[in-house]
């Protein structure tokens, strides 16, 4: 529950920063083309972005008679979760990740790395691709395709006011120096923000897809295992060269502990690990 209620209060405070730099381009008739502008993008977003990231990975659906192991396991999960049968693909990289896309359960697709599957016992794949349902049933590529759009936006919105200025609504020329600050301040703001909501949905999404499986410590083992390789210096290739998708990845190489944990789109892992041995406990 406090996950969830922490997701809301940033997903208003990233509407609020939008409506801001909407503000200072042009008052309040800039704020509410600012909406409008961020409205369209997310619409388009909802609509498309599981077809653009699955073509973007090169991932090939598969079936029960081409994957009948992994397709049978996900099937069982759904069930379990509830759900809807997802779409299944598989793509072909050494990287060992999973991910969900889709905009609502009823269009949800699940896709995993042949590098995850080579790596992980079937019990750790099991708990990978229950935590992937999670986030279908939890709605997060919604959440998560909202929020990251809006930062974008609102970095798009801010480079404009940066070379064009702002104005007031009496038409008068903004103050330069709030501008630049605005510039300069709001698109960091907007990406503190998207990351937060992405580390709390993975946390919540660790707790259910420990439910949906029954088995925490599965999901524990293979965080583990999986950190393990990310720490070898295997590569990790669809997170790097995309990593505007990093969200999206069970988990993410480029995050990083301290400061730099600010910037990253997931917890650290260690205490992922920890929460779900408490769970198991």
């Amino acid at each position: 529950m406090f996950n969830w209620i922490k997701t809301a209060m940033l997903m208003a405070a990233i509407m609020a920063l939008f409506g801001i730099v909407g503000g200072m381009i042009g008052g309040q008739s800039g704020m509410l083309l600012a909406l409008m502008f961020g409205g369209a993008m997310n619409v388009f977003s909802y609509w498309f972005s599981d077809r653009l990231v699955l073509k973007m990975y090169n991932a090939q659906e598969v079936d029960e008679a081409s994957a009948p192991q992994f397709y049978t396991m996900v099937r069982e999960l759904a069930q379990q979760a509830n759900l809807p049968m997802p779409r299944v693909y598989l793509i072909q990289e050494d990287q060992p990740n999973a991910f969900a896309t889709g905009r609502n359960p009823e269009h949800a697709a699940v896709a995993a790395t042949t590098g995850i599957l080579k790596i992980l016992s079937a019990r750790e794949l099991r708990g990978v691709m229950a935590h992937e349902l999670a986030h279908v049933a939890h709605r997060d590529i919604l959440i998560s395709t909202i929020s990251a759009t809006m930062a974008g936006a609102i970095s798009a919105l801010a480079n404009f006011a940066m070379l064009f200025g702002g104005r007031s609504d009496d038409g008068r020329p903004a103050n330069p120096i709030a501008g630049i600050l605005v510039a300069m301040l709001a698109p960091l703001a907007a990406s503190l923000i998207q990351m937060a909501i992405s580390r709390a949905r993975e946390y919540e999404a660790d707790r259910g897809g420990a439910e949906i499986s029954d088995d925490p410590n599965a999901l524990a083992d293979a965080l583990e295992k999986m950190q393990t390789y990310a720490e070898g210096r295997i590569p990790m290739g669809p997170a790097e060269a995309h990593p505007e998708t990093a969200q999206m990845m069970i988990v993410n190489p480029l995050s990083g502990d301290g400061i730099r944990g600010l910037f990253s789109t997931h917890p650290p892992t260690a205490e992922r690990i920890a929460r779900l041995r408490a769970l198991a406990r």
